[in-house]
């Protein structure tokens, strides 16, 4: 890591933090491929059985599962792209592509909740008999295929809001199947077919209520902002409160992909600060708040005084 002069006309330096960078995150794989084979199957199960027994509950499922099949390949292709190198004008390559992946997964399951609570509401005006049998036995396939699949995914859902999308999807509808289930023995015993789609519209509940994190996390990603679990604040105590450094301005922290967060920052500070602040700062971020990717522009006060981004206001 080295400083040079600065290109921008203020007469700074420059030092790139490369400590610490992720650039190749776990792919999952094998998680993708066999939950999307097995999700395909039971999709084609709920659907045939669906019809079979005029269950609406059974119907919603298959629907819902069938989007998930998609967001399973949407996200499986996103983390493909974003291990392909940089290259031409894609200096990042595409490290934004499972971020745009989870977007359209939130998009797509919030597109699905439509579909499924339209449908419920017609129904409670026209209740179709069910047979609770079949659609038990076949909802009950569903809840080992969805809970083995999130089961694959699980390990990377803390880490990667793209994983934690496909996690959270199965998981979700490993509960809502249950749901199905439940609604199933309740209408043997009661005899009481509203209940079909009252579960419909509670399964579209519970894949909103589930999805919300997702496309705030992801719209957040998309547009930005700082990561979740990174305090601006504390970064800028970090970075004003090392050896040297008299003032941080220009500061700002975004997500290169779903795993991996760039900052950059002009460091004001006195000659013989210069180096030992690029070789400890990125240390220090990487240590602190899993920043592996710091670009810091280094200036002296006079330097720093020329800076037309030393404003607040000014990006």
């Amino acid at each position: 890591m080295s400083g040079h002069h600065h290109a921008h006309g203020h007469g700074g330096h420059e030092g790139h933090g490369g400590h610490g960078h992720s650039h190749a995150p776990k792919s999952f794989g094998r998680a993708f491929a066999i939950g999307i084979s097995l999700n395909i199957i039971y999709v084609a199960l709920e659907a045939v059985f669906g019809v079979i027994t005029g269950s609406l509950a059974l119907l919603a499922d298959a629907g819902h599962n069938l989007s998930d099949v998609l967001g399973l390949v949407l996200a499986w292709g996103a983390i493909w792209l974003a291990a392909k190198p940089p290259g031409g004008i894609r200096t990042y390559g595409f490290k934004r592509a499972p971020i745009l992946a989870s977007l359209a997964n939130a998009i797509i399951l919030i597109v699905a909740v439509g579909a499924i609570s339209w449908e419920a509401i017609g129904r409670f005006f026209t209740p179709e008999p069910i047979e609770t049998g079949t659609v038990i036995w076949v909802a009950a396939a569903g809840v080992l295929v969805n809970g083995f699949t999130a089961f694959l995914f699980a390990s990377g859902s803390k880490s990667d809001i793209n994983i934690r999308g496909a996690y959270l999807h199965m998981a979700a509808d490993a509960g809502v199947t249950v749901g199905v289930i439940i609604a199933a023995i309740v209408i043997s015993f009661t005899g009481w077919d509203w209940i079909d789609p009252a579960v419909s519209l509670l399964i579209g509940i519970v894949i909103l209520v589930g999805t919300w994190g997702l496309l705030r996390d992801s719209t957040r990603l998309a547009m930005d902002a700082v990561p979740a679990g990174i305090d601006i604040d504390e970064v800028r105590r970090l970075l004003e409160g090392a050896d040297g450094v008299d003032e941080v301005h220009d500061l700002h922290i975004w997500a290169l992909s779903t795993t991996e967060t760039a900052l950059t920052a002009h460091i004001v500070c006195a000659e013989g600060y210069h180096r030992p602040l690029l070789t400890s700062l990125p240390e220090e971020l990487q240590e602190h708040f899993k920043i592996g990717h710091t670009t810091l522009q280094i200036e002296t006060a006079d330097t720093a005084e020329k800076c037309r981004l030393r404003p607040p206001d000014v990006v």
